[in-house]
């Protein structure tokens, strides 16, 4: 179920592709006003709003930028077009959602976040995972001392996609390979859970286009606690997570990082508490809802996942790049 109220804000959508596919059809089980797209092809913007019912189409990104009609934009392009995306729509004074991960590397995010914070508008990532009400409720089961100290977390993000070369996630001039695409996700949790890794170690598979197939990380944090991941773009695997502490643990189902059942178990085996999401939808409205929620307040910043938390994570991912060798095209030398 959806908790909060919509606010009238306007939405417009940003290109036309499957993530984008999947947000306009939960921000309309929401409820929430989605008025407008925009597409560097104007055929693919027309069926993209018979499809949803939008009553405004553009056939360019500046047209959707420009238009008067919207408050807040969801970037739902490639990753190397994510900040060049968010930047155009701060300058017109658009509050951006943009798609995870937040921009290609931490330099972009940074600009960004200059950008929104000059234009007083909130730009926030869309890693909608942490705004799900499954991990609402991890995050408070935490904060209350159940599982005593967090001594460990552990989560895979493991998908047989594609080993085409072409495809986006084999692409590095796409921004491909299994960390951007798959690894953000165990890596926001950890930080979401543990805070910011104290050390980084990295191990990875290289594709033959160059870009990573499968990526391996132990973090060490500030409390002492280990978080390990291991993501994959070449095989399926349970993708469960788990948060280990010496008086209980969480364990949380497949698929993990979207709306899924978890239960918390005490040392000896007792089962403390067992959640089952009720979400409609894939579950993308609750971070929409939140960014209406954090701008009807008068704020620019999402206290979940505040912008110098996505760019602080942005610079850990470089750290994992440049560690593994995979550099984008365009990019200066890994020193």
């Amino acid at each position: 179920m959806t908790s909060s109220a919509p606010t009238g804000l306007r939405w417009g959508i940003l290109a036309t592709g499957g993530i984008a596919h999947a947000f306009a059809s939960d921000l309309r089980t929401a409820g929430l006003d989605l008025v407008a797209v925009g597409s560097r092809r104007p055929d693919a913007a027309a069926a993209f709003a018979a499809e949803f019912g939008i009553p405004h189409v553009h056939g360019s990104y500046e047209d959707l930028a420009a238009d008067p009609e919207v408050d807040i934009v969801y970037v739902a392009t490639p990753h190397p077009a994510h900040a060049e995306n968010a930047l155009l729509l701060i300058e017109h004074g658009k509050h951006v959602l943009v798609e995870k991960p937040f921009t290609l590397a931490a330099a972009e995010a940074a600009a960004v976040q200059e950008a929104a914070a000059a234009r007083g508008v909130l730009a926030m990532e869309a890693m909608w995972t942490r705004y799900l009400p499954h991990m609402v409720r991890i995050r408070e089961i935490v904060a209350a001392g159940t599982l005593g100290e967090v001594r460990a977390l552990t989560a895979d993000h493991t998908q047989k996609i594609s080993d085409d070369p072409s495809h986006r996630l084999n692409d590095l001039a796409l921004g491909g390979g299994a960390l951007l695409d798959l690894g953000i996700y165990p890596v926001s949790f950890a930080w979401d859970i543990l805070g910011a890794p104290a050390t980084v170690a990295v191990a990875a598979r290289i594709g033959e286009t160059g870009a990573d197939t499968e990526i391996a990380a132990i973090f060490t944090h500030a409390s002492g606690a280990l978080s390990t991941s291991i993501s994959s773009s070449r095989a399926a695997g349970p993708n469960t997570a788990s948060i280990v502490g010496t008086e209980a643990r969480i364990d949380i189902d497949r698929v993990w990082y979207t709306p899924t059942s978890f239960r918390v178990t005490t040392a000896d085996g007792t089962v403390l508490e067992e959640y089952v999401s009720e979400v409609e939808g894939r579950g993308m409205q609750y971070q929409a809802l939140a960014a209406e929620q954090i701008i009807a307040a008068g704020g620019t910043d999402s206290d979940v996942l505040p912008i110098a938390e996505s760019v602080a994570i942005m610079a850990n991912l470089d750290e994992m790049r440049r560690t593994i060798g995979v550099r984008y095209p365009g990019e200066a030398d890994h020193g």
